[in-house]
């Protein structure tokens, strides 16, 4: 198992999904994917709506908060390889597990993979 440290997995889980959403957005766009493509993906693994999603930043809830509410999908576990230095399937902590999931999916958009391969289905 790869152990990420007690800070920064409380790092993770403080951090609100409002502060980050609008990087996603700029990263996803200046590749020519869209916003609509980057809800789409963040649907699939929380099972959030696009209302459902605005209250959540609205209300900035943290990732821990936001992870809680989410129906996560079941094929998110086939979400898998290295993201900002991590093995994801190897991270031990369940939150940073899942908010790096998201950061894969969306590194994978913006990286202009077709969305059906996104969408582990």
């Amino acid at each position: 198992m790869m152990e990420t440290s007690n800070t920064h997995n409380e790092r993770m889980a403080k951090m609100t999904f409002a502060s980050v959403y609008p990087m996603y957005i700029t990263k996803v766009e200046k590749k020519g994917r869209t916003k609509e493509e980057l809800n789409q993906v963040i649907t699939w693994l929380t099972g959030f709506d696009n209302a459902k999603l605005q209250e959540l930043i609205d209300e900035k809830v943290t990732f821990a908060t936001f992870f809680q509410r989410a129906s996560l999908h079941p094929n998110a576990h086939l979400i898998t390889g290295m993201i900002c230095g991590y093995r994801i399937e190897e991270i031990d902590n369940p939150l940073t597990q899942k908010v790096r999931y998201l950061d894969k999916l969306v590194d994978e958009l913006a990286k202009g993979r077709k969305m059906e391969k996104i969408l582990r289905s």
